[in-house]
């Protein structure tokens, strides 16, 4: 039995006596102790040893006092598993020396991804486990969309033009690209909750990038289908950036719980798109943490009292960024934990 469910609540859209709050990258790159194991350990020697990534999902939970962890790991680890080469240099993003490019390419993905990712699998149930029923533990995934942007593009990029032609001039391997990576996702996503998660998020960073009815066709229906097939194993939250056009068909499916939002739309503008739907997620400006502390609390608040404390998870528009002080993230947790009607 979970001490504190208000996640599980809000996702369940039932009463909760305040908003539950955590942050996107949270475990990570803006605390002290993370940097100290940076110095020590390699990116991926973080991911893939369970008692490193567990001992970094623990810490904002015990340092900022969120109301749910957030397994330490990385979208990129899907492609990896499914046989490409995946390298991570501090400083320098992800590069996939070898992308996909060919319908030979896309033939030789390995689709039986569960046997590659137990150690994700390990570190799920080890922080269940030390976590001790204090908060939810949250799993996640990178969505079709945003993986093949990577695997295509081969590095991160501000417009992923190489990507979105992919899609445009070769639609039907496209397709063929992004089934397979809904195949493995489903796959690993509901491993996650058998491991221990108890909730899921899928990352859909770069659809954004897609006009209304590119999204439909090439991000839309591969977040549906895997929320689908996932949501009678456990709640799923999608966060499809800078996608406000979807809301309302998003909303619209039942197997959605909660969908994330960023600072490019109102809250109110939201919330009558969604009309009660699903729970809403987000939206403060990551940015916004480098302010007086004062004047952060003041933004949370004005926030909360916009979205409303019902049916809604207190949360960033985007990960934390490097750089906020450690006092303002606490902050921002402590001002949803004030918050009052």
């Amino acid at each position: 039995m979970l001490k504190n469910d208000l996640l599980l609540k809000a996702l369940r859209q039932e009463r909760v006596s305040r908003p539950p709050v955590w942050m996107m990258r949270q475990a990570g790159r803006y605390l002290p102790q993370y940097i100290e194991l940076r110095k020590k350990y390699d990116f991926f020697t973080r991911v893939q040893t369970p008692e490193l990534a567990c001992e970094i999902t623990l810490q904002p939970v015990d340092l900022i006092g969120v109301d749910a962890a957030i397994i330490f790991s990385d979208i990129l680890v899907i492609p990896q598993a499914m046989g490409l080469t995946v390298l991570m240099e501090e400083g320098k993003g992800p590069q996939l020396p070898k992308v996909v490019a060919t319908s030979g390419d896309v033939n030789q993905l390995n689709l039986d991804v569960e046997g590659e990712m137990k150690y994700i699998f390990d570190a799920l149930s080890l922080t269940k486990k030390e976590l001790n029923s204090r908060v939810p533990l949250i799993g996640f995934a990178g969505a079709p969309f945003t993986l093949l942007c990577y695997m295509v593009e081969g590095k991160s990029s501000k417009g992923f033009e190489k990507a979105k032609a992919f899609c445009f001039t070769q639609p039907e391997l496209a397709h063929r690209l992004l089934s397979k990576i809904t195949t493995a996702t489903i796959t690993y996503l509901k491993a996650q909750l058998k491991a221990g998660a108890d909730v899921v998020q899928l990352f859909d960073s770069w659809s954004g990038l897609l006009s209304p009815d590119d999204f439909d066709q090439f991000a839309g229906r591969y977040l549906v289908q895997i929320a689908e097939a996932v949501a009678p194993h456990g709640p799923v939250i999608l966060f499809p950036k800078g996608c406000a056009y979807a809301l309302d068909s998003l909303s619209q499916n039942k197997s959605v719980s909660a969908i994330g939002i960023d600072w490019n739309i109102r809250p109110e503008k939201a919330r009558t798109e969604t009309q009660g739907r699903v729970t809403l997620q987000g939206n403060f400006d990551p940015i916004k943490l480098l302010g007086p502390i004062p004047e952060l609390k003041k933004q949370v608040h004005k926030m909360i009292k916009a979205f409303g404390p019902q049916a809604y998870i207190a949360n960033l528009g985007h990960g934390i960024v490097p750089g906020i002080p450690v006092d303002h993230a606490k902050a921002f947790v402590d001002a949803v934990k004030e918050y009052e009607e």
